[in-house]
């Protein structure tokens, strides 16, 4: 091993001065050199932008992985694979998980039962929940979370270690102006004329003896501070051209950002889908076994039917879709044999919009009048109503009766 004792001795010396110097700027004693304020202003502007770039990056690792422990161990999973060169293997998300609990158990209840086929229905939704969880959590973690961790890990790394060199170089360079300060106060002290008649000639040969010596003392910290100076300077302008590199990274995490939205919109609005689609399976499926599972207080036409316009109040929106007539109920009411009562026919309000599922059904658009009346046998959660020469099912909660 090459062991260098000057270099080390060197090396020693000079964090030695570093730190007296440091030192004594804490205390008071010693005079700073300050940086220009345009430095200043993006060395702070630096600052700001890795405290909140952390946060965020933490916090939204946090939001793809809630769970503490997991989070913790999926990334020692992905330390290792990294450390391997080996692709991290794709995890199964909750939801995935609980919609195969509910496949499995629909198995053993067996599947032709109503618990067992609306846990296949609610499971398979489960699966495509997960697995759009974890499309979202791919996504994000390439779009917005690589590039946050790549600037706190690359570019912020290499400014702070300029940052550092920059500060070394700031002291280097008070250093010689403390000790050029020093020289030219010796030598002063040491150029002044003596009195030849109180001071001996050995004296006064000793004293031009020791102003010469510092003489050359000053011209030696004056060089020694113009090398400090000239690389301060440049360590400064290589740190400032570093720093102002940082709008292009608040753009570039920008555009990241935008995309982390998308993200989430698709994740979001594919959610929604497929809770759409589950709820009105399970509301066509089981409206026979649970007919009032996904209606909101349907009022009973009974109600309807005693209720004066001047004290009847318009329902609360429908939060589910309305309970569709059972099978045995389709089959026995056929829209087209309908016809209108000779009395007991009312107008309604249309509260808001439907659409109708099938050609059973009549579509509605919010503050439209419609006709509406019973038949014998009919669900009383539905009425027919006629608007022009259109005719259908229409469903109960939508309506607000006028007379």
């Amino acid at each position: 091993m090459d062991f260098n004792v000057k270099k080390l001795a060197s090396d020693a010396g000079v964090f030695f001065t570093r730190a007296v110097q440091f030192t004594e700027e804490k205390l008071g004693q010693a005079e700073k050199t300050e940086l220009d304020a345009h430095l200043e202003n993006l060395l702070a502007r630096a600052d700001c932008t890795k405290n909140w770039t952390e946060k965020i990056f933490r916090q939204t690792e946090v939001l793809l992985q809630p769970n503490p422990i997991d989070h913790t161990g999926a990334r020692i999973e992905e330390f290792f694979y990294e450390k391997l060169d080996k692709k991290v293997p794709l995890r199964t998300t909750n939801g995935e998980l609980l919609g195969q609990y509910m496949l499995d158990a629909a198995k053993d209840f067996g599947a032709g039962t109503p618990y067992g086929s609306t846990l296949i229905k609610v499971g398979e939704s489960q699966r495509r929940l997960g697995g759009a969880e974890r499309e979202f959590m791919q996504s994000s973690a390439i779009s917005f979370l690589t590039p946050l961790r790549n600037f706190l890990e690359g570019d912020w790394r290499t400014i702070s270690k300029e940052r550092r060199l920059l500060e070394n170089r700031r002291l280097d360079l008070d250093v010689c102006k403390a000790r050029l300060k020093k020289a030219k106060v010796a030598e002063a002290k040491a150029a002044a004329t003596p009195d030849f008649q109180e001071t001996r000639p050995r004296n006064y040969v000793l004293s031009a003896s020791a102003s010469a010596l510092w003489s050359e003392e000053v011209d030696k910290a004056e060089h020694e501070l113009r090398v400090a100076q000239t690389e301060f300077d440049r360590q400064a302008e290589v740190t400032r051209l570093l720093l102002e590199g940082i709008s292009s990274t608040h753009v570039h995490h920008l555009r990241c950002l935008h995309e982390f939205v998308e993200a989430q919109a698709t994740y979001y609005a594919q959610c929604h889908q497929y809770m759409q689609e589950l709820q009105k399976e399970l509301s066509s499926s089981n409206g026979d076994v649970f007919p009032n599972t996904f209606a909101v207080n349907p009022p009973s036409l009974s109600a309807f039917s005693s209720t004066s316009p001047s004290t009847s109040a318009a329902p609360a929106p429908p939060m589910l879709s309305p309970v569709r007539p059972t099978p045995c109920q389709a089959d026995t009411l056929k829209i087209e044999e309908v016809h209108p009562p000779a009395a007991g026919t009312r107008k309604a309000k249309v509260l808001y919009d439907y659409d109708a599922a099938d050609t059973s059904e009549l579509s509605l658009l919010a503050d439209e009048l419609i006709t509406v009346y019973t038949v014998p046998g009919m669900d009383p959660d539905w009425l027919i109503g006629e608007k022009g020469n259109q005719k259908g099912k229409v469903p109960v909660t939508y309506l607000e009766l006028l007379s």
